[in-house]
């Protein structure tokens, strides 16, 4: 659905993306990650024929963003870091008139806004004027303008920036249920826990490049190695770990818990507990530390900024 390579964009003599490739497929969650400055909102807006690159080409849905921008732009939606409104318009008012835009009947407009509206809790205040909306709100409402039109890729830039908790998750499981209509979203955050939670795949950007892609689960393993699993006991121990040596590799030991790696836990987990029960010493629990998105993050920029490698 998104095709991407070598995008470049140049401000002058500021370089904002130096070199991005990229691949999305249809009905995935792909979520761009980085600090401040890395290029990921000026990536997107490349791929939304917003801006044209100045190195580079791409195609979203089968048309190129460059020569075909204006059939890419009737089939995306795009939700910017920050929304404009038309704070004198009132919430229908603002969708009929984009709607318009989009080329929608009235009564085909009306009929999506009704439904959104209703939604993410905004269609009591449908008559409002927007200016007295909450920044929640405005969120919700721009949300509901990018996704009006029923388009096939959705480009959302911190899509739950200044909401509560409970609009954040309607927004969330409207990202899901959008997925399994086979839409393809690609999402800018610096939310990791909400990245780790709806991403298929995730690539983090550096310095305008990506720097690392993956499933999460293929960050976690590539950049801190292997599962990492802790053994709890019945009661103290005298910590002689001789009965498991040759099966695991001991991170580190206390008197009643053990940390070790293991590339292969389905082999080997059931083998350190037989092992345990033969020298009678009884097990509370054996599971896997989970390592979060954050610690892969945290290693990936900070190993960039110290050695600049890239992977």
């Amino acid at each position: 659905m998104i095709e991407a390579k070598g995008l470049r964009k140049e401000f002058g003599d500021f370089v904002a993306v130096k070199h991005v490739d990229m691949n999305v497929a249809e009905g995935e969650v792909f979520t761009l990650l980085g600090p401040n400055g890395a290029g990921k909102t000026t990536t997107v807006r490349m791929l939304g024929s917003i801006l044209k690159p100045t190195r580079g080409h791409a195609t979203v849905a089968g048309f190129d963003t460059i020569s075909q921008a204006i059939e890419v732009r009737q089939r995306i939606g795009v939700l910017t870091e920050f929304p404009g409104l038309y704070t004198r318009m009132s919430a229908m008012e603002y969708l009929n008139y984009f709607g318009e835009l989009q080329g929608l009947t009235k009564s085909l407009c009306h009929e999506r806004a009704e439904k959104l509206l209703k939604m993410f809790g905004l269609w009591g205040d449908k008559e409002r004027i927007t200016g007295e909306y909450s920044k929640g709100m405005k969120q919700k409402l721009t949300l509901v303008r990018a996704m009006l039109h029923d388009p096939q890729v959705l480009f959302l830039d911190e899509p739950t920036s200044n909401m509560d908790p409970h609009s954040a998750k309607l927004v969330r499981d409207a990202i899901t249920k959008l997925c399994q209509e086979k839409r393809t979203i690609v999402v800018c955050t610096h939310n990791l826990m909400e990245a780790e939670t709806l991403a298929d795949r995730i690539a983090i950007i550096h310095q305008g490049k990506i720097v690392a892609r993956g499933t999460v689960s293929e960050l976690k393993n590539q950049l801190l190695g292997m599962p990492l699993m802790e053994l709890r006991l019945a009661c103290n121990w005298n910590g002689d770990i001789s009965c498991l040596d040759g099966l695991v590799e001991i991170v580190a030991n206390g008197d009643n818990w053990i940390h070790y790696t293991t590339s292969d836990p389905e082999k080997t987990n059931p083998r350190v507990l037989h092992h345990l029960a033969q020298n009678q010493i009884s097990v509370v629990t054996l599971s896997e530390i989970q390592r979060s998105l954050e610690e892969v993050y945290l290693k990936i920029v900070d190993e960039v900024q110290s050695t600049h490698l890239s992977y």
